[in-house]
C-alpha cells in the first residue's frame, strides 16, 4: 500500500476508536443461486484503515489495520467482529492463515513480521527483516514457507517452515533479472507488492505496483522473468489472489479487480475481465470464502486517515 506510517499522534489518537467492536452489517444475500445469505458490509472499528485480509480456516476473516498493526476477527456469518491483536504502532499489511491456526503478517513500515495464534492473538513468534527503510508489503504461504514481499527492497523474505515448525529467522533471497526496482516518492515509490504462488507450485507470482508488471520468482534463485501478459498491465497492482489457475489481482486506485487467465508454469496470462462494483472504495488485498471475494476497503485518498472516519470490508461474487 501507499502511505507508510501515520503520525504517532494518529496513532494513539486510534486506540480509543478501535477499543469496542465494530457493530454487524444487516445481511444482504448474493443473487447467486445457492449463495449462502451473509453480510455483504463488515463494519470496522472507527480510523482502523484496513489494508491486508485472510479467511479461514472456518467462515472468519482476518484484516490487518496499517494505522497501528491491530488485528480485527470477524465472524463472516454476522459481520460482527472484535480486535483479536492489539498492533504494536507499526502497520499490519499482508496477512496469510495456515491450518496450523496461525496467522502471518507482513509489517509494513516496521520492517518486521510476527505470526499470531488466531484464537488468542498471542504473538507466537516476530522476526526482525529489514534494518534500514523497508515496506514489508505482502504474504504468501507455499513451498513449505512463508514469503514476504518488499516494496522498498529488491528482495523476498523467507521464513522456512520445515514440519510446520516457526523458524528462529528469516532468510533473505535477493531478487534479480527482469524485475527492476523503482525509486521516487508516493506510488512511484511501491515496487513488489502482492506475491501467491504459481499454478503448478514451482513459482512464486508478484506484481509490480508502480509499472503493472507481473514477474515469475524462481524461490531457489530469486530470479525474476516477466509474464507474458500479451500487451495487458496490472498498474496499481496490489494483493493477489489464485484459485487454480485463475489470478484475481486487485488494482487499487482502479477500484478494480482483474482475472486472468495463467499457464501452469506461471510464465504466460491472458486477462478475461476486469471486475468493479460500486461499493469498492480503495481496496487493497483479497481473499475469497464460499462464493464470494473479500477485500477491505482503505478509501485513503478520498478521505484522508483520520480516526473518525469508518472503514468497511465488502463482499463481491467471485467471477
Amino acid at each position: 500500500m501507499y502511505r507508510p506510517a501515520l503520525s504517532a499522534a494518529l496513532v494513539l489518537g486510534l486506540a480509543a476508536a478501535m477499543s469496542a467492536p465494530a457493530r454487524a452489517s444487516v445481511a444482504h444475500p448474493d443473487h447467486r443461486p445457492g449463495a449462502a445469505v451473509y453480510p455483504t458490509t463488515i463494519r470496522l472499528p472507527n480510523g482502523f484503515q484496513p489494508e491486508g485480509i485472510a479467511t479461514g480456516p472456518g467462515p472468519f476473516a482476518y484484516i490487518g489495520s496499517m494505522a497501528d498493526g491491530s488485528v480485527y476477527r470477524a465472524d463472516l456469518r454476522t459481520g460482527g467482529g472484535v480486535i483479536l491483536s492489539r498492533g504494536p504502532g507499526t502497520p499490519a499489511l499482508g496477512l496469510k492463515t495456515d491450518q496450523r491456526g496461525r496467522l502471518f503478517v507482513a509489517g509494513g513500515t516496521g520492517g518486521d513480521a510476527r505470526v499470531l495464534d488466531t484464537r488468542t492473538g498471542r504473538v507466537l513468534a516476530s522476526y526482525r527483516l529489514a534494518t534500514g527503510p523497508a515496506f514489508v508489503n505482502d504474504v504468501i504461504l507455499t513451498q513449505g514457507a512463508a514469503w514476504f514481499t518488499d516494496s522498498t527492497n529488491p528482495v523476498l523474505y523467507k521464513l522456512p517452515l520445515r514440519g510446520g515448525r516457526l523458524p528462529s529467522a528469516a532468510v533473505r533471497i535477493p531478487l534479480t533479472g527482469d524485475l527492476v526496482y523503482h525509486g521516487g516518492s508516493d506510488s512511484a515509490a511501491f515496487n513488489a507488492n502482492g506475491i501467491t504462488p504459481t499454478p503448478d507450485g514451482r513459482g512464486l507470482i508478484v506484481v509490480q505496483s508502480n509499472t503493472g508488471g507481473l514477474f515469475r520468482v524462481d524461490p531457489a534463485t530469486g530470479t525474476t522473468r516477466r509474464v507474458n501478459l500479451h500487451g495487458e498491465s496490472l498498474p496499481e497492482g496490489d494483493g493477489l489472489l489464485l484459485r487454480g489457475r485463475t489470478l484475481f489481482a486487485v488494482q487499487n486506485r482502479f477500484n478494480t479487480v482483474a482475472v486472468l487467465r495463467l499457464n501452469p508454469a506461471g510464465t504466460d496470462g491472458r486477462l478475461i475481465r476486469r471486475v468493479t462494483h460500486a461499493r469498492l472504495n480503495l481496496p487493497t488485498t483479497v481473499a475469497a470464502f464460499g462464493s464470494r471475494l473479500y477485500l477491505p476497503n482503505m478509501q485513503f485518498f478520498a478521505t484522508g486517515p483520520t480516526p473518525h472516519i469508518s472503514y468497511t470490508a465488502v463482499a463481491i461474487p467471485r467471477p
